[in-house]
């Protein structure tokens, strides 16, 4: 992806991933997005991501069971969380698990892109995203 940073959104809500991918796409930013956390897992574009807007309330895999994920395979993608639902319990523990920011919906443009301006200048600080290896 040459230049472009690529953002990857992942939330179960349609009208939400097509709302964000425009915005960011208008940004200049490249942008991929995932109805889910296991087809953004199983996905090439894990690797080139770095940063992750991701839902915490999905059906199957949460976004806080794939913020551990991640961290199990020792992968690190500064990552803003979005939610519907204020669960302090939650935002505490995803915050603790690294992530960047946690926003309720709705939030504003403004809000999003500060995020994302910390996400990226974070990312510059962190090592590649190591996706583990298969190994005999």
């Amino acid at each position: 992806m040459n230049d472009v940073s690529l953002i990857s959104v992942v939330d179960d809500d349609e009208s939400l991933r097509e709302s964000l991918e425009g915005l960011l796409k208008a940004l200049g930013y490249g942008v991929k997005v995932f109805s889910s956390a296991e087809s953004f897992l199983g996905s090439k574009t894990l690797a080139q991501t770095r940063c992750l807007i991701l839902d915490v309330r999905m059906p199957g895999m949460s976004g806080p069971e794939l913020q551990r994920e991640l961290a199990g395979q020792r992968i690190q993608i500064p990552t803003i969380f979005i939610t519907a639902h204020s669960d302090e319990d939650v935002v505490s523990r995803v915050m603790a698990g690294g992530a960047v920011e946690c926003l309720l919906k709705p939030f504003s443009e403004d809000s999003l892109l500060k995020a994302i301006s910390q996400a990226l200048a974070g990312y510059t600080e962190r090592p590649q995203c190591q996706l583990p290896r298969n190994t005999p």
